[in-house]
């Protein structure tokens, strides 16, 4: 257990599960990463997941998923079957370790002791909103164009609108937003058309002169069959002593330097705590450019120290991570990335592994992450 100021973060491993509980004054936090077992089928992996939750009292808030498209409509029919009509939106991304089937793993975050409200749109669940301390937090998931069978360009263009929209709904702007993900079909021939929309949808909101959020882009199929999928994360501070502000990385230059709008990471601090969100991290130099092509032992090193710099450089290390997905081009590089962690120590950390595609050609690996601490 690791003893932090008015709170605590504990973590649970068992089989198949492992489980980060953040200890609040007023409330409890759980961050579930899920792994399917040798030849378990999507129902019962859901079924593992209702016991953990119902067994905490906890609403999800948060749910992401990866395998594949043939699993979804079997996992959420097991869904239903478990929780009824689902009250959270579920973000699935095509992805995982050689997968032609089922699922590759999930992450879930879920809250106890605070009320949960849901946004709906279309008919369908597409956030979920809580508050503590003095803070209010809106989780967005699976926000797609409104139009999937049009043009890129529009289909990058409505999700943005709709992200707007929703955040309405809850009573925020786009400037509350601290953290997005982009998950793009084709990212590698499309990220650069991608790219110039974000920027003139920010400006127009005027991000540029406030707070640019944490990000990531990865590149996968979703469900629907659309360009892109999106998630958010958003904030409301009710006190002064909240605050939202960007983390530069020690080892890297700003994303914007190469015309991509994302801050390398989000800190929230409020009362009892504070939360890093670190965007996607590759195997970028100072200059902006790709370093390490073709090595991809080199390109996870680099990635790794770059992020714990990141950690460091607000008092925080590996051991304080509540999430984290690393990307792989390649399945072959997955051991290299094992034997990093075992030679640093880093068994401990809960992350999910991913076969998908990185936002630069050349790029074989990425990893994000969130981290808690004082």
């Amino acid at each position: 257990m690791n003893e932090l100021k008015n709170f605590c973060l504990e973590r649970y491993e068992g089989k198949g599960v492992e489980i980060a509980t953040v200890e609040h004054p007023t409330h409890q936090e759980f961050h579930l990463t899920i792994r399917p077992l040798r030849g378990e089928k999507p129902a019962k992996m859901i079924h593992r997941l209702a016991l953990a939750l119902r067994e905490r009292d906890a609403s999800v808030v948060w749910h992401e998923v990866f395998g594949s498209l043939t699993a979804h409509a079997e996992t959420m029919s097991a869904l239903s079957q478990q929780f009824g009509r689902l009250n959270w939106p579920v973000m699935w991304l095509q992805g995982g370790l050689g997968l032609t089937e089922g699922i590759s793993g999930m992450h879930v975050f879920a809250v106890a002791g605070t009320r949960v409200d849901t946004l709906d749109l279309d008919g369908q669940p597409v956030g979920r909103i809580f508050e503590k301390e003095g803070v209010r937090h809106c989780l967005l998931g699976n926000l797609t164009p409104s139009s999937p069978s049009c043009a890129r360009s529009d289909q990058y263009r409505q999700v943005f609108e709709r992200l707007e929209t929703v955040l309405e709904m809850a009573g925020m702007r786009v400037n509350n937003v601290a953290r997005t993900w982009f998950f793009l079909n084709g990212i590698c021939d499309w990220y650069r058309q991608f790219n110039p929309v974000r920027n003139q949808f920010y400006q127009e909101k005027q991000l540029f002169h406030e707070l640019i959020p944490a990000s990531t882009g990865i590149g996968g199929k979703n469900p629907s069959g659309a360009a892109i999928m999106t998630g958010a994360w958003a904030v409301e501070k009710k006190t002064d002593e909240s605050a939202m502000t960007e983390v530069p990385s020690p080892l890297q230059c700003a994303s914007m330097d190469y015309g991509s709008a994302f801050s390398r990471a989000v800190l929230m601090t409020v009362p009892d705590s504070r939360r890093l969100l670190i965007s996607g991290t590759a195997s970028i130099d100072p200059e902006g450019r790709s370093v390490h092509v073709g090595n991809a032992d080199r390109q996870i090193a680099l990635s790794m120290e770059v992020v714990e710099q990141i950690l460091s450089s607000k008092g925080l290390d590996f051991s304080t991570v509540t999430r984290a997905t690393a990307y792989f081009k390649n399945l072959g590089d997955v051991p290299a990335f094992d034997v990093l962690r075992r030679e640093r120590g880093w068994e401990f950390l809960s992350v999910l592994t991913v076969q998908a595609d990185i936002c630069r050609k050349e790029l074989l690996f990425e990893i994000e992450l969130d981290a808690i601490g004082v």
